[in-house]
Order: C-alpha cells, then sequence, then structure tokens
C-alpha cells in the first residue's frame, strides 16, 4: 500500500495511491493509524474510510507523508563518505566502520513533494542528498534487530538538502552541521508499506535500484543500490532504540547513497562539476519500488547580520583540582 497526505480545505488527510489514481479517505483516519496496522487491518480501514471518489494525482497537492517526531539521519554508505571526504584528503575514522552514527535534523522544516526548497541564506555551494528511508510504525526500546523489523512499517524517500559551505567552517567545532542543514528536508512522495518490499530483499537489506536527476539528466557516475548500506534498516532501529524510545512516525534515513549528491563528484574530481544548484534547477530522486521525488530549488533570502563572538567580561579564577572521594560505606542495621 501506498500511504500519503493531501492537502484538503478542510485540513490535511490521508489517502492511498493505486498507479496514477488516489483515494482520499476521511479526516478521522491518520497516517499514524495506517502505519500502526497489520496489511489486513490497513486494508480494512481504508475500505471503510474512503471519502469520496478516486482522483487523478494530478488533481491532488501531495504533502509529506508523514511530520515525523524525530528524524535521525544515518550515514550508512561507505563510497558516499568516502567520496565526501576525498575533497579534504582524509579516509573514513575507524569508528565509523563500530556502529550507525547519525544526527537528528530539523522536523520543523520537514516539506512535501509539491514544495520548493529555497537556497539557504548565504549558501552558494547548494547540494542535495539521495536517499531511502524508514518509518517506524510500532513504539519500541532497546530493540534486537531481528525484533526491529516488526517495528518498521514502510519506506519513503528523503532528501537531505545540504548548504555544503555554511556546514564547512562548523563541522571542526564538533556539534553538527548547524545551519548547513537546518533549513529543509524533503520527504516523500509517500509511504510505500514494508509488506510491499519485502520482495526486495537480498543478503538481509532491501535493494532497491535508486538515482538522482538535475533538469532531468541523470548524474553521469550512475546510482546506487540500497542493498550496499553497511547496516540494515532493523540494524539502525536497534541502535536508536538503545537507551530510547521509538515512536509510530519516526523516520531513519540511511544516509546519502553511493553518487547522491554533487559533494562526491567534486570530491573525486577536485572541481566544482556538475555545478551547484541554483534557482530554477530541478532535482528529481527516484528509487526503485517507491517512485519519484521532484523539487523546484528557488532563491533565498540574504542572510541577517549576526555579530561575532564577544570576550567574556569576567573570567572567574578558577581550583581545577579536588579532594579525592572518600569511599561511601554502607550503614549497617543495628543488631537487635
Amino acid at each position: 500500500m501506498k500511504i500519503a497526505r493531501i492537502a484538503d480545505p478542510a485540513g490535511p488527510r490521508a489517502a492511498v495511491v493505486t498507479e496514477d489514481r488516489i483515494q482520499p479517505l476521511a479526516h478521522a483516519l491518520t497516517v499514524e493509524q495506517l502505519l500502526c496496522a497489520s496489511p489486513e487491518e490497513r486494508e480494512r480501514l481504508v475500505e471503510a474510510s474512503a471519502a469520496g471518489p478516486q482522483r487523478h494525482l494530478s488533481e491532488v497537492r501531495l504533502l509529506a507523508p508523514i511530520l515525523p517526531p524525530t528524524l535521525r539521519d544515518y550515514i550508512t554508505y561507505e563510497e558516499h563518505l568516502e567520496g565526501s571526504l576525498k575533497g579534504l584528503g582524509i579516509s573514513p575514522p575507524a569508528v565509523w566502520y563500530e556502529q550507525p552514527v547519525f544526527f537528528f535534523c530539523n522536523t520543523n522544516a520537514v516539506v512535501g513533494p509539491s514544495e520548493p526548497v529555497a537556497i539557504p541564506p548565504g549558501c552558494i555551494r547548494f547540494d542535495f542528498e539521495l536517499e531511502l528511508a524508514a518509518v517506524i510504525g510500532r513504539p519500541g526500546r532497546d530493540l534486537r534487530p531481528d525484533e526491529a523489523m516488526e517495528h518498521i512499517a514502510g519506506y519513503t524517500i528523503f532528501n537531505d538538502w545540504s548548504a555544503r559551505d555554511l556546514m564547512a567552517s562548523v563541522i571542526p567545532i564538533g556539534v553538527g552541521p548547524v545551519k548547513g542543514k537546518d533549513f529543509a528536508n524533503t520527504i516523500g512522495p509517500w509511504i510505500v508499506t514494508a509488506d510491499e518490499l519485502e520482495p526486495y530483499r537480498r543478503d538481509g537489506r532491501i535493494a532497491l535500484e535508486m538515482h538522482a536527476e538535475v533538469n532531468g539528466v541523470p548524474l553521469p557516475a550512475g546510482g546506487d543500490n540500497s542493498v550496499n548500506m553497511s547496516w540494515s534498516f532493523e540494524e539502525m532501529a536497534a541502535y536508536a532504540s538503545r537507551g530510547a524510545d521509538l515512536v509510530v512516525g519516526d523516520v531513519l534515513a540511511a544516509g546519502t547513497c553511493g553518487g547522491g549528491s554533487l559533494l562526491e563528484y567534486w570530491g573525486h574530481t577536485g572541481s566544482e562539476v556538475p555545478p551547484p544548484l541554483r534557482a530554477g534547477d530541478v532535482v528529481t530522486l527516484v528509487v526503485e519500488g517507491i517512485g519519484e521525488l521532484s523539487t523546484t530549488v528557488v532563491s533565498g533570502v540574504e542572510p541577517v547580520s549576526i555579530p561575532r563572538a564577544r570576550p567574556p567580561l569576567h573570567r572567574r579564577p578558577r581550583t581545577w583540582t579536588a579532594p579525592a572521594r572518600e569511599a561511601v560505606r554502607p550503614e549497617r542495621k543495628a543488631e537487635s
């Protein structure tokens, strides 16, 4: 089943997509409820909640299929990591191979397939990232990978837009990309339920062909296949749930696939060819079994000036050494 959200005068509503037709559903039925249901229950819910006749996809405005409570973006493709670091002359750090690292994205910046994305203020090296993402359908905590499969409701396409020049100056501080990834996260066009994509599973991974196009032209190095993820979505979900709650609607993005961004081309060639994105460019991400996610890039605004850091007015004198802590002995109960 393909689960979507569409704009409606009475407010966003869930819908299901079949080829080029879409069936709006009653407002009382939410995307989250569909994600929680079993495949059989979903069919019954959709049948009982159909609101009006089916419509052609061109007659509706698709929204982001889910507004995730949290959005984790992993780095699970070694090839992308290598290409991204090549321009800096460094190799992937050893710690990357030990665990599926991620950062949290700005969920306030989630947009759908119908919405243009503005170049962020001050950016001149604007880039896209082609990613496959899983959507959580059952809450969980401290899951094992073999348990996590039952918590993944479906998959969607994710464009992790990146302002490369805004990131470059702050990454060494160690707090993440800051304004380099704070402005837009495109998700869509819909969520394909896990049961529909299970036939694509190979070697413990969902194996989907994926590629990116700019203005209708595929990138010259070709795409990738999601089977090349170094960790499966089940392993990513288990890691995300370690000591933390996963809830319905959480999104786990696998990170950019090999050849899925302009940054890799720049790293391998030493030049900005293909060039950074400009206003008017149309980026299309294509993933087998799901569909296409197209976005038009538009002009942004000039950055508001922010002053440099002010030196502290008064630094306190401090003593950094402390006396050793005495061992705390448990109290003994008085003998009766």
